[in-house]
């Protein structure tokens, strides 16, 4: 596995906090790159879009192989959580300060990368169409994470990760005391404006 290529958004001054956003599979780091400015018009924060480092069928860059929705490849999953667990602390030394974003595998890395009990507790979550991986071995440490400011969005006819992941999320970090805010639209598996625009506010919310 190869490090991780990236690209980087600077911020307009000192930077408040860092945002990564973490594209969806078969994607690459430009896909989401935009989302950087859309989250964060103002660029209080440094921006960053990391590639996922792995190529597999039908193409493109993956996180990690697929063979169950809900449920990552564990051999891939580790490999990449520990690659990009490495990588954040050092682009992020202070994980207070940190905002993981992503849609579809992206989502599931973020929920990973900023709920494992292994990890630091960021500053939010920002979640798109995604779900919290079920992998042997992982496990999710929500009890320091009450509080934490989570936006959830999910469409309601998603053909490839169904909204029932979606409300699963919600539930259980809803019921650990994580400050979720949730929405669906009549949507298939896309980021929505509505969705986008509910990101940016439970971003911009927990930074005034």
């Amino acid at each position: 596995m190869s490090e991780l290529v990236v690209l980087d958004r600077p911020a307009a001054g000192e930077p408040d906090g860092v945002l990564v956003v973490l594209h969806g599979r078969g994607a690459d780091e430009h896909d989401l790159f935009p989302l950087l400015d859309a989250l964060d018009p103002e660029r209080r924060l440094a921006g960053f879009a990391p590639r996922g480092p792995l190529s597999l069928p039908p193409g493109g860059a993956h996180w990690y192989a697929l063979h169950q929705v809900g449920a990552p490849d564990p051999e891939t999953f580790r490999s990449t959580f520990a690659l990009v667990s490495d990588w954040l602390d050092e682009v992020a030394p202070d994980a207070g300060r940190l905002w993981l974003a992503g849609f579809s595998q992206g989502a599931v890395m973020s929920y990973a990368l900023g709920l494992g009990a292994e990890r630091p507790r960021p500053a939010g979550i920002l979640a798109f169409s995604g779900f919290i991986p079920r992998v042997p071995g992982f496990e999710l440490g929500l009890e320091s994470r009450a509080g934490l400011p989570v936006s959830i969005a999910h469409g309601s006819v998603d053909p490839m990760i169904g909204v029932e992941f979606g409300r699963e999320a919600r539930d259980l970090l809803t019921a650990a005391g994580l400050d979720v805010r949730y929405r669906e639209d009549p949507a298939p598996h896309m980021i929505t404006a509505e969705g986008l625009a509910q990101a940016r506010a439970v971003l911009e919310e927990d930074r005034r």
